[in-house]
């Protein structure tokens, strides 16, 4: 995943598409989630886990976004 594409997602994301930018494979992730070890903030919504794309930007240490 590209930095512009990453600075273009919304502002929740599902656990898929948060492993990849992070460059890890579904499972691994789902596995970190389920061992506690998933090193970005998730909310639930509807029985589905999203992950707060500000968290993505801040583990990935890219600075200077903002909210439009």
């Amino acid at each position: 995943m590209t930095l512009e594409q990453v600075r273009n997602l919304p502002v929740t994301i599902n656990v898929v598409t948060a492993a990849r930018a992070l460059g890890v494979g579904p499972n691994t992730a789902y596995t970190a989630i389920r061992d506690g070890l998933f090193p970005l903030d998730m909310i639930s919504v509807g029985g589905s886990k999203r992950v707060l794309t500000a968290s993505l930007w801040r583990h990935l240490q890219i600075e200077g976004l903002v909210a439009a």
